[in-house]
């Protein structure tokens, strides 16, 4: 678990850190083998330009440098300085560092916060001295780093004298909050012949976290493409401005989140924090920031790879798949489906051309399967391609083929490639002799079923997404009034909060006696519902406060006087204020539409189908805040229960517009209270039949300082 972060407002200079001009290494070692030695034999192996000052009073001299007995004996103040020494040594020095002058610190020890009691304390102390001064520290606890482009190495990894060695500039950069994640997935990356800008492992983040340095990469432009592996985030404002920036600057970032289990599984005050789990709140963050998540590091390294190689390529979640196979293909369909892309079927003068070179068994609306005879007539290839690369009913074309047969088709795909923008895909699981050959000409090969889907799916889902993103539009357009809670806040004043936004509440009434109770019931005719009105009780049926279909006065005297009884019974101290009086409301469906403050990303929009069984179906679906109406439609429509709203089985439609327009009054509403409330949940808002709109049935809000 990360410790609670304390920015250094300069940190966000990060140049010193990741391109310096000068390094000094302190604990410098003549051993290569050693985390003193190893940064500086990968500064003088690699060909850095800058300047490399050894300090360790032992030598004098390391790897053919001078070595210096102590900082305060350079002859000039560096850009950066690594410390390869022991945690109870490092703020000591950091003091030193910074009466040299240095910019930037790195600081490899372990023995932080990551080992609790004293480690926390030392931590502490590192924290609350850097806070004092402009210098930029990075870790404690991390490998280092490395900037491939200028050669900067101020790591301790090994992988670099193991993966194949890089022999131009790179545009993938690769951050993480893992020393052995960054090496591992760097390994995978080099294997497959993706080229690196940046290597960079966050470590403790006791004065950078992941987002300032995501924000750095989102601005470098060595940096086409970021890899990362993140298991917490502490700034989620700084972490969306950056992906914005990366959406905005037409960058790829690809994100690997660990961790399953959720968090807030236990309600307080409602049902909305039990569906809100940390993972889930996540993935709805990604999805809506556009960030490609990945789950496994070969994935996260072969969509770096297409993002960096081909990221000229036009394609959409709309795929031609082409075998000589029909098996073959309706596992690629089945695949591709399964994924959430498209196989469309091909216009019918497409597939007339099509069938000009397909026998009859041969299928052509797609998969295509133009079968072995593709082998007597090879120049029918280079006809398929070109009618597909210009077709508008498709956006990527996946072809598979093995061994030989790829070979065949090889010079073919590559001139079709070159001529057009859209994305050829090939899969070969023979042993084709032109892969490389296929990957220089702008088609990248896949030598497995499984890798090639992995990888392709999300990469293309990417593709479809960036053409607009709607939340990043909404969220610049939203400017809600501000509005303030009142002392108490009962169901009726809760409602009312939320009718400002557009969120229709029935016919009710409030009654503090029973005569007054029956007077509100005869006034809004019956059947009613009559609930304990308090803003102690969150749940009312818990405590007996609630009864349904009362028919008459006189059933709705005796439910008056029942119910203020038996909540005072359940809560002896709440503030009790009288009953709400409602019409009895019938629906189609009943929705749950709750928001809560999630630690990273702010308040966060949980919608579900089923009111009451909701939580133990957890049929849901996430949003960071704000969404509009067009974003409340797909949050509906990603339920599994959506039918029951569109009328599955001969039940009646659903009046599913005004259902969004209220979710997006909802939105308005929770960003119009700011930072005043923790959650705010609507359950059940019921849905009625087309046209006749939707109603709040219960509300509340939980204000933050309740927290």
């Amino acid at each position: 678990m990360l410790s609670p972060v304390k920015m250094n407002t300069n940190t966000h200079r990060l140049e010193p850190l990741l391109n310096p001009a000068s390094i000094a290494i302190v604990g410098a070692s003549n051993n290569a083998a050693r985390i003193g030695g190893m940064p500086i034999a990968h500064l003088t192996k690699f060909g850095y330009q800058g300047q490399i000052f050894p300090i360790n009073p032992k030598y004098e001299e390391v790897f053919g440098k001078r070595c210096y007995p102590d900082i305060e004996s350079l002859p000039q103040a560096p850009d950066l300085v690594v410390l390869a020494i022991g945690a109870g040594d490092v703020t000591a020095m950091l003091k030193r560092c910074h009466a040299k002058g240095a910019r930037a610190v790195l600081v490899y020890a372990a023995g932080f916060a990551e080992e609790g009691g004293k480690g926390t304390e030392l931590q502490n102390e590192l924290e609350a001295y850097v806070a004092t001064t402009d210098m930029i520290v990075a870790g404690p606890n991390l490998m280092g780093f490395a900037n491939l482009n200028s050669q900067v190495h101020t790591n301790f990894a090994s992988v670099f004298n193991t993966a194949p060695m890089q022999s131009g500039s790179g545009a993938v950069s690769l951050l993480t909050q893992s020393g052995n994640v960054c090496a591992a997935v760097y390994a995978i990356a080099r294997r497959l012949g993706v080229d690196f800008s940046h290597f960079i492992n966050t470590g403790n983040e006791a004065c950078v976290d992941f987002s300032q340095y995501l924000e750095y990469l989102a601005q470098d432009d060595g940096t086409q493409v970021c890899m990362g592996y993140i298991e917490e985030l502490r700034d989620g404002k700084r972490f969306i401005a950056a992906a914005e920036e990366f959406a905005r600057r037409d960058k790829r970032l690809i994100l690997y989140k660990a961790g399953e289990t959720e968090k807030g599984s236990e309600a307080v005050r409602s049902h909305t924090s039990a569906l809100a789990g940390d993972q889930q709140i996540y993935q709805a963050a990604f999805r809506q920031l556009n960030i490609i998540q990945s789950n496994d590091f070969v994935q996260m390294a072969q969509l770096a790879n297409l993002g960096a190689n081909y990221r000229h390529k036009s394609a959409g979640k709309r795929v031609a798949i082409i075998t000589i196979s029909g098996a073959l293909g309706a596992i690629l369909a089945d695949k591709f489906i399964g994924q959430g892309l498209d196989v469309p079927t091909l216009p019918q003068a497409l597939q007339d051309t099509l069938r000009s070179g397909i026998p009859d068994y041969g299928m052509v609306s797609n998969p295509v399967d133009v079968t072995g005879n593709v082998v007597n007539d090879p120049g029918f290839v280079r006809t398929a391609m070109e009618a597909l690369a210009q077709t508008d009913s498709i956006d990527a074309v996946v072809v598979y083929a093995p061994g030989y047969m790829l070979d065949r088709m090889a010079d073919d795909l590559c001139a079709v490639a070159e001529k057009y923008p859209r994305l050829f895909v090939a899969i070969d699981t023979g042993a084709a002799t032109k892969r490389e050959q296929m990957r220089a000409g702008g088609v990248p090969v896949f030598e497995d079923i499984g890798v090639a889907v992995s990888a392709l799916s999300p990469f293309l889902l990417w593709q479809e997404r960036r053409r607009s993103n709607r939340w990043l539009d909404v969220r610049q357009q939203a400017a809600p009034a501000r509005m303030a809670l009142p002392e108490s806040l009962d169901e009726f004043r809760t409602k009312q909060l939320l009718v400002q936004n557009g969120m229709p509440a029935g016919a009710e009434r409030v009654a503090t006696t029973a005569d007054e109770a029956a007077a509100a019931a005869d006034a809004i005719g019956y059947p009613i519902v009559l609930k304990v009105l308090s803003a102690d009780i969150a749940h009312k049926t818990e405590a007996g406060g609630v009864r349904l279909r009362l028919q008459n006065a006189q059933e709705v005297r005796t439910a008056f006087d029942e119910v203020l009884a038996s909540a005072r019974r359940y809560a002896p101290e709440a503030r009790i204020e009288g009953a709400l009086i409602c019409k009895m409301e019938a629906g189609v469906a009943e929705l749950i539409v709750g928001a809560t403050r999630d630690p990273v990303f702010g308040m966060t929009l949980t919608v579900g189908l089923g009111g009451v069984l909701t939580e133990l179906y957890k049929d849901v679906s996430h949003r960071v805040l704000p969404v509009d109406e067009g974003m409340a439609l797909e949050m509906l429509g990603e339920l599994k229960s959506f039918p029951l709203l569109t009328g599955y089985r001969g039940r009646p439609l659903g009046d599913v517009d005004a259902a969004c327009a209220a979710i997006a009054g909802f939105s308005r509403a929770v960003l119009a209270l700011q930072e005043q409330a923790d959650e705010v949940e609507v359950n059940t808002l019921l849905v009625k039949e087309l046209g006749q709109g939707v109603c709040m049935l219960d509300a509340l809000v939980l204000p933050a300082a309740q927290n």
